[in-house]
């Protein structure tokens, strides 16, 4: 059988139209436009990224072997940004707490940082998800491994309605596992300072692991902690 034209396959008017809205990205095409973005303060990984920065208006997961491999560094600057222009962000079951005083050394407004500790993973993934929709372009940072393709896709649209930075830790061993998230990417822990490989990213390949400065900041404290200047969920 000759092979059909390409100019002869078309789609339907109504499936067209859906395929020309901004936020349908075809897999082997660039992207159209780019939507907005928040500066991650590292110049080549903003240089990697599309439009120049982490992406609000979509999810991003952070894999990583171990908790403080620097997953929280790399967004220190952003977060910073957000929390300066007003932006509030939610910090939603992490596995220490978070340390205020090396919080607000890296910029950040403490009264714009709230903290929650949902009971269990259902809970977080309902919040997280009702942040991310009303955040007004801040920041939700789950920490959520055992998080399915539908829960993930939930995220998604919920940061693409509230035009939000959303980011999911979970294992590098959840990597093989498809994800709708806009950006996927590894912290990698490296003797004199981490890298970022990025795993899957809209619009553009793959780049070559980004180095991070430096060794990780601890950005935990013991339970002991006061913390002052923070509020607490339930």
């Amino acid at each position: 059988m000759a092979p059909v034209p390409q100019a002869a396959i078309q789609a339907p008017d109504g499936l067209e139209q859906v395929l020309r809205h901004p936020a349908v990205w075809r897999g082997r095409a660039p992207a159209g436009g780019g939507g907005p973005v928040v500066a991650s303060g590292n110049q080549a990984l903003d240089e990697a990224l599309p439009g120049g920065g982490w992406p609000l208006g979509g999810l991003t997961e952070l894999l990583g072997a171990v908790h403080g491999a620097g997953e929280l560094e790399v967004l220190m600057p952003a977060l910073a940004t957000l929390t300066r222009a007003g932006r509030l962000v939610v910090w939603i079951a992490p596995p220490h707490i978070p340390y205020a005083p090396a919080l607000e050394s890296s910029g950040l407004v403490l009264s714009r940082v709230l903290w929650l500790r949902p009971a269990g993973v259902a809970d977080a993934l309902w919040a997280a998800e009702q942040v991310l929709t009303d955040a007004g372009g801040g920041a939700v940072l789950l920490w959520a491994d055992e998080v399915g393709d539908r829960q993930l896709r939930r995220l998604q649209l919920a940061a693409e309605r509230g035009g939000a930075l959303g980011v999911v830790f979970r294992h590098i061993g959840r990597a093989a596992q498809p994800s709708p998230a806009m950006l996927r990417a590894e912290v990698m822990a490296r003797p004199g300072g981490g890298a970022l490989r990025i795993i899957k990213c809209r619009a553009r390949p793959p780049a070559a692991p980004i180095p991070l400065a430096g060794e990780p900041a601890n950005y935990s404290t013991p339970p002991a902690w006061p913390m002052d200047g923070y509020r607490s969920g339930p």
